[in-house]
């Protein structure tokens, strides 16, 4: 561990100082970094709303039949995609069956779009409690080594003891900052395409049930 630390330089020395809450921080800095990227990948528009199935649910009727849409979204790479299909496959059902059916598979789609965000509130909550945790655990051990020493000759150990001891409120708060920022960009991306998925979807039941429904072909 001391080769290690040696090797990373002042950030292997900061993270000694810091003493074993750093590495807790340290290790959810890593947890946070991987889902912020995966939902960075995730939440692409072309992963959730593509452009080009949103247009052809505009075209439905006009330009488009219902064959040539059901094509388009076979691939089933977006959530829009699986919904089109979700409802063309129930169009056996009644509206109100179709709608119920819809709803039901927007919400598990939604939830998947969430899926990792609570981790991210959580370190929010939890990176400058562990920051805090570590300088008071510091601040313990240095006035109890004043307590047993004295306190005449320890004013420049207790100086740097306590500069030590904040050294993981400072990682605690870097770390919740960011993950406080991604989570709420993720949030509210995620309620704009709940919108937009709503909208969309209210249209296609509108043209597949509304007078003068869709021909299939």
């Amino acid at each position: 561990m001391n080769l290690l630390l040696e090797a990373w330089g002042p950030l292997g020395r900061f993270l000694e100082a810091g003493g074993v809450f750093s590495y807790l921080v340290v290790g959810c800095s890593v947890v946070a970094v991987a889902i912020i990227l995966e939902k960075a990948f995730s939440l692409r528009r072309g992963q959730v709303v593509p452009s080009e199935v949103a247009q052809a649910i505009s075209e439905l009727g006009s330009a488009r039949t219902l064959g040539a849409l059901e094509e388009l979204c076979a691939r089933e790479k977006s959530v829009l995609e699986r919904l089109v299909l979700a409802s063309l496959r129930n169009l056996a059902l009644s509206k109100f069956e179709n709608a119920e059916a819809l709803q039901t598979k927007a919400r598990a789609e939604i939830a998947r779009l969430e899926r990792g965000l609570v981790v991210l509130e959580i370190i929010v909550g939890i990176g400058p409690l562990l920051g805090l945790l570590g300088t008071i655990s510091g601040l313990i051990t240095i006035f109890g080594q004043v307590g047993e020493q004295g306190l005449s000759s320890q004013g420049g150990m207790i100086a740097r003891g306590i500069s030590e001891a904040l050294h993981t409120t400072l990682l605690g708060l870097g770390v919740s900052v960011p993950c406080l920022v991604a989570h709420s960009i993720y949030s509210r991306r995620v309620e704009l395409y709940s919108v937009e998925l709503e909208d969309l979807c209210l249209e296609l039941l509108a043209k597949l049930y509304g007078e003068g429904a869709v021909a299939r072909f």
